[in-house]
């Protein structure tokens, strides 16, 4: 189980990171719009539809990593007051009830309309430019499938914490600065007083 959670976590984590990229992109045919649209007043096109693509590709793409690191939100109010395992068996039964119907609801309906999207080479009614479309309506179904291998990974951890009630960690590779800033003050300390 733990050689599962492992390859699904580090799947995860490469398209996330893969897709990751679409922000510095995002970044420049933004700026390339504004300067062409106030400084030559010739504005693109195509410039909002292929934001929107990029973006939505980034927030699909994204999903399987998010719930690989337990970044999705959670109301856990009462939640993060519980032992590990009885976590565990609620996330089991949610996963079960809620998410898996879910997700296979997303890969069976984007399929269906990727496949409709890509026969007709599908383009955007939004802009003049006529944007190809029907490639991000396959971002539906690989989005989907990556959900899908991560939150069986999801269910391998929940198995794991009912036996030991305790959580499987998932790999850090990102903190937020405030955890940055603790850990350099803790160290701090502690090589100021021995």
């Amino acid at each position: 189980m733990i050689r599962f959670i492992r390859f699904a976590d580090g799947l995860s984590a490469w398209f996330g990171k893969a897709f990751a990229w679409l922000i510095v992109l995002m970044a420049a045919g933004t700026g390339y719009e504004v300067f062409v649209r106030y400084v030559l007043n010739s504005p693109t096109a195509w410039a909002l539809d292929v934001s929107f693509i990029m973006y939505g590709t980034l927030f699909m793409m994204g999903g399987a990593y998010t719930l690989s690191r337990g970044g999705h939100v959670r109301g856990d109010f009462l939640y993060r007051l519980w032992q590990p395992k009885t976590q565990a068996k609620v996330d089991l039964v949610l996963y079960i009830i809620f998410f898996f119907p879910g997700v296979l609801a997303l890969v069976l309906t984007g399929w269906k309309y990727a496949a409709r999207s890509w026969q007709y080479g599908e383009v955007s009614v939004n802009s003049p430019a006529g944007v190809p479309i029907y490639q991000f309506k396959a971002v539906i179904v690989a989005a989907g499938i990556l959900l899908f291998i991560q939150g069986i990974a999801q269910v391998c951890r929940c198995i794991l914490a009912m036996r030991t009630n305790e959580w499987l960690a998932a790999d850090e590779d990102v903190l937020e600065t405030e955890d940055i800033l603790l850990q350099k003050a803790a160290q701090a300390e502690k090589d100021a007083h021995p």
